[in-house]
């Protein structure tokens, strides 16, 4: 099994940035087996959408919120991927979820970090 623990939410102003981090932890044959991993989010009342994902030749998919102010990184050694979001908005409020998928099309989820903008 594959554990996502994603951390690092808060609260942040508007126009302020945030990192947040999300780890695999668990079996790490199962580890080694991640094809892709990101970000979706969800808003009160509002349904999950992505922010981004990204595969093990650094392609990624930005979702429309995310373009041109979030970014990603990674940590191999660590087994750690990094959403670091820029110029925030009071409509980035929203839980943020560690994503993963495996070559075998197995899919987990963080436990979610909240992410709160707001003056």
């Amino acid at each position: 099994q594959v554990r996502l623990e994603d951390s690092g939410g808060g609260l942040v102003q508007p126009g302020g940035s945030l990192r947040i981090s999300c780890e695999a932890t668990g079996d790490i044959k199962k580890i080694d087996t991640i094809l892709s991993m990101g970000w979706y989010r969800q808003a009160p009342g509002k349904q999950r959408e992505l922010v981004l994902v990204t595969d093990n030749f650094d392609r990624t998919t930005y979702g429309d919120s995310a373009k041109g102010r979030f970014f990603t990184s990674r940590d191999d050694d660590k087994n750690t991927i990094y959403l670091q979001m820029n110029s925030l908005e009071p409509e980035d409020t929203a839980f943020y979820y560690c994503y993963a998928r495996t070559k075998l099309n197995e899919e987990y989820w963080g436990q979610g970090t909240q992410v709160t903008v707001s003056s």
